[in-house]
């Protein structure tokens, strides 16, 4: 094992050592070389004042080469923000940006102790960050019925994690924290569980209330006080989109320093929170009452994006960065927000109105986000989505054999009624066939 590997994993024994047992082989094994290129090279960028002949990049006049083509498209930001490679962490101003967000949008955090955001190239990379440092083959992940299919890949396929689940909704249609909890407990005699907690939901755009909320932290307490360690990992992808009486912030606050056997990990970012989903900026932030622990699960964290991907898009970056600073932001998103909340009230309207009756489908509670199911009783989904497609130009997302998640984000308000008039003629279609 190279040595700088050996001292950062010392540091995580000596904060917490049942962190270190739930490191994968590989999130043991991992480290950022500090004598290596990037070392090398922002060494000289602070002391070589003549000539800095270190970086992989092309320069001309004092700044990165470029090219009219591009530049001429992007005049509005200097070459320097575009072109060089950013550090492996992220812009360091878009890092303490994005923490001064987070802080400030989730309450609960006041008095916890908090890594630096790392940035990621969005949130699947995030997710892959943890499934390497932490998931061993026959690892449980544990993670509801109704899910993103993604966890499978990531976890699953790429790290042979065994897939653990248990049902979303209770029979009262609220969040199943009993079922978390018996999930976690079968893992006992592992010792080690990796749970995904996704609000809001992908498929059913559903989040717990408060009294949910307090539920699923304290199934994870109850795991952790019967002795098996929890990565707990808040995938925020659609954070901030709450439309009704629902959790306003990440659990990743509550589950902050709530048991030495629980490590919690926010994945969020600006691709759906900011609407800027091509931009791929997203972020990986530790909690623990260790600062040196912190600074260690960072440095492996590195280590894995200088491996991987080595480190994310500049230009990117840039832009989020400056959109944060900018004095519209807040009235710019709010106004977003207003129109995804009102196709949401639309499709709720709609669906209570009875215009469609009950026979046919229900619907899972949906509250924020970006979709919601519905729950066919009469027809198949896969049948219904393609019969869809073919005969209505509608395209739907089948899950399973009962379900149907239509994506409201992408259909403008005064649409939506004549869509779901589509979805029920598709059903009847079927019913007569």
């Amino acid at each position: 094992m190279n040595p700088l590997a050996g001292q950062l994993n010392e540091s995580i024994k000596a904060g917490n050592e049942h962190v270190y047992d739930m490191l994968s082989t590989l999130g043991k094994e991992i480290y950022f070389p500090k004598e290596g290129i990037l070392s090398q090279s922002a060494e000289a960028g602070a002391h070589a004042k003549k000539y800095n002949a270190t970086i992989g990049i092309a320069t001309e006049g004092g700044v990165p080469m470029h090219l009219g083509v591009i530049q001429d498209k992007l005049s509005a930001y200097s070459p320097k923000d575009l072109y060089s490679y950013a550090p492996p962490a992220g812009k360091p101003e878009l890092r303490t940006v994005w923490r001064e967000k987070m802080l400030r949008e989730n309450p609960s955090l006041e008095g916890k102790t908090i890594s630096n955001p790392v940035v990621t190239n969005a949130l699947t990379h995030g997710l892959s960050i943890v499934a390497d440092l932490f998931a061993e083959p026959g690892d449980a992940i544990i993670y509801p019925d109704k899910n993103w299919e993604n966890y499978e890949l990531t976890f699953g396929i790429r790290r042979h994690g065994e897939t653990v689940n248990y049902p979303l909704f209770t029979e009262e249609m609220t969040f199943n924290s009993a079922g978390l909890e018996d999930a976690l407990l079968a893992q006992k005699e592992r010792g080690k569980a990796i749970v995904l907690l996704n609000f809001p939901n992908n498929p059913t755009g559903y989040t717990p209330g408060i009294k949910e909320g307090d539920e699923i932290v304290a199934a994870i307490l109850r795991a952790a006080e019967e002795g098996i360690n929890v990565v707990v990992v808040s995938d925020d992808a659609y954070f901030g989109l709450f439309f009704e009486d629902s959790l306003k912030e990440s659990l990743f606050g509550k589950l902050a320093h709530l048991h030495p056997r629980v490590l919690p990990i926010k994945i969020d970012g600006a691709t759906k929170e900011e609407f800027v989903w091509g931009f791929r900026v997203g972020f990986i932030t530790y909690a623990s009452e260790d600062k040196d622990l912190l600074a260690a699960l960072e440095q492996k964290t590195l280590g894995i994006i200088r491996a991987t991907i080595s480190s994310g898009a500049h230009p990117s970056q840039t832009f989020v960065l400056d959109a944060l600073k900018s004095p519209e932001f807040e009235a710019q998103k709010e106004e977003k927000f207003q129109i995804m909340k009102g196709r949401a009230n639309k499709v709720k309207a709609l669906l209570d109105s009875g215009k469609y009756g009950e026979d046919i489908w229900t619907y899972y509670p949906f509250n924020s986000g970006y979709f919601m199911c519905l729950k066919l009783h009469t027809v198949a989904a896969e049948d219904l989505r393609l019969h869809l497609i073919h005969n209505y130009g509608l395209g739907t997302i089948a899950l399973g054999e009962t379900d149907l998640r239509i994506a409201f984000s992408c259909i403008e308000e005064e649409q939506l009624e004549d869509l779901f008039d589509l979805v029920y003629a598709g059903v009847r279609d079927l019913e007569k066939a």
